[in-house]
């Protein structure tokens, strides 16, 4: 039964809350040993599109006091040195959106050869496979190969419902089949876009205090062709 109560919802990085499917099976599996102390694996690499779930794989990893750092929210060299100093982990995400920066480029390199040469965790990701990722150092994708990589895709219409499902759980709301199938059939097969058709009808059905349904849900939709935020 659907209450009307809006629950704060912290997103929760960590391999209980992760959803697994057939396209993130690998992907799940290589990161638990990662994060096992007690295996004698040290080197991941994920890559996948955008939603698939490589950042919520790192950033479980991360959990143990790793920190976590996308290439997207770097400036500078030092800043990575920095964040990484004394660390038992390297946890790097988004490599495809290096900046043609010889520094940052150097840094990376110098950090991967560092943790690696000591044995010590090393987990990164982006949207392609090492050979494919450009302003990388060669060292580096080279050197990305000699440990797990792993390919998460989510695009399937039954890994999309898992996440949809997951989603729904979170806030405490079980919705219906026909509703969940309609949010597929009209969404593109992008998890973020995904999420947020939910978000949307979820907010609307607060805001309204109706339960959704198959009609809502056709509501919001025109609602939102019509250019209304919600």
């Amino acid at each position: 039964m659907q209450q009307f109560f809006d629950f704060p919802i912290t997103p929760s990085f960590s391999f209980e809350s992760f959803v697994p499917c057939e396209g993130n099976a690998a992907a799940l599996r290589f990161a638990l040993r990662i994060a096992d102390p007690a295996d004698s694996e040290n080197l991941l690499y994920l890559h996948g599109p955008s939603g698939s779930g490589k950042t919520h794989l790192l950033k479980s990893i991360a959990v143990g006091g790793i920190p976590y750092v996308s290439l997207r929210d770097l400036s500078a060299p030092d800043q990575l040195m920095t964040t990484f100093s004394g660390s038992v982990g390297l946890v790097v995400d988004d490599l495809q959106a290096m900046p043609d920066d010889s520094g940052l480029r150097g840094a990376v390199w110098e950090l991967f050869n560092e943790f690696h040469t000591s044995g010590r965790t090393i987990a990164m990701a982006g949207l392609y496979p090492p050979r494919e990722l450009t302003n990388m150092d060669d060292h580096l994708t080279s050197r990305l190969l000699w440990g797990l990589v792993a390919r998460l895709d989510t695009s399937d219409d039954h890994s999309r419902s898992m996440i949809l499902k997951k989603v729904a759980d979170d806030r405490q709301i079980r919705v219906p089949d026909d509703v969940v199938d309609y949010i597929l059939a009209t969404t593109s097969r992008e998890v973020g876009a995904l999420i947020e058709s939910f978000n949307r009808l979820y907010r609307f059905s607060m805001a309204e205090k109706r339960r959704i349904t198959l009609p809502l849900a056709r509501e919001v939709r025109e609602l939102v062709s019509s250019g209304k935020s919600i």
